[in-house]
């Protein structure tokens, strides 16, 4: 039987440890006792875990022999803050699929009021990402970012590699960009409605290549998942 799968909140190199939510759940929920072993992710490492106390505050294991996981895959999203329920349900699939680093982006077309309320949603952004690494047995998690304007989002890309995927382009597949690429990948998801003109020109400037997805006009979030769908059939 497949065993579950934590991320601790505390680690050393011997221990680890679940609070909050993780520890209520374990404790209360599934009523863990001392010699009990799961997996646990510490210091993004799966180790073998043998629990040694728990509380409602706090489950504590003892880390034993390290166990064989998957790499996340080496891509870089920047994603453009669309409506939350959307962006949310977006975000747990980028995070099933393996995508390392998630930067948001207040893009031109953002609507004004999603602008302004996303930093507050980065904390529950980050608990979603948590609970859909553990739901997919990701070893790992990926790096949810602040969001940030296009233009300081686009300096802390450092990828090799970077596409921007556009209605503009009609030649330029996705798939056949990737076959070209080597070491890790930044993709840019736009807006609803797209990437302004001013916009692009940033993107030019920064040497993002355009690619194309096909002659369908996706949702922001589809068009996410779909990208990052070729890329892991094609890593």
């Amino acid at each position: 039987m497949t065993r579950r799968r934590w991320i601790a909140d505390k680690f050393t190199d011997t221990t680890a440890s679940l609070t909050g939510d993780q520890a209520l759940h374990l404790a209360r929920v599934l009523r863990a006792q001392p010699g009990q072993i799961f997996d646990v992710v510490a210091n993004g490492f799966l180790r073998r875990a043998t629990v040694v106390n728990v509380s409602e505050q706090e489950v504590t294991f003892a880390l034993g022999e390290e166990l064989e996981t998957e790499a996340a895959l080496p891509v870089h999203l920047l994603l453009a803050v669309i409506k939350f329920d959307h962006y949310e349900w977006g975000l747990e699939k980028l995070t099933e699929l393996g995508a390392a680093r998630i930067t948001p982006v207040i893009a031109r077309r953002t609507e004004k009021h999603l602008a302004q309320a996303a930093a507050k949603r980065v904390e529950r952004w980050r608990r979603i990402a948590l609970e859909s690494a553990k739901q997919s047995r990701r070893s790992d998690l990926p790096q949810v970012d602040g969001p940030l304007p296009l233009k300081e989002a686009l300096a802390q890309v450092n990828a090799p590699t970077k596409l921007l995927l556009a209605e503009t382009e009609q030649e330029n597949s996705l798939a056949a960009a990737l076959k070209e690429a080597t070491g890790e990948i930044a993709l840019a998801i736009g807006p609803e409605g797209g990437w302004t003109a001013e916009e692009m020109a940033l993107f030019s400037g920064s040497g993002w290549q355009h690619v194309t997805l096909g002659p369908r006009i996706l949702r922001a979030e589809t068009a996410a998942i779909a990208a990052l769908s070729i890329c892991s059939a094609l890593s």
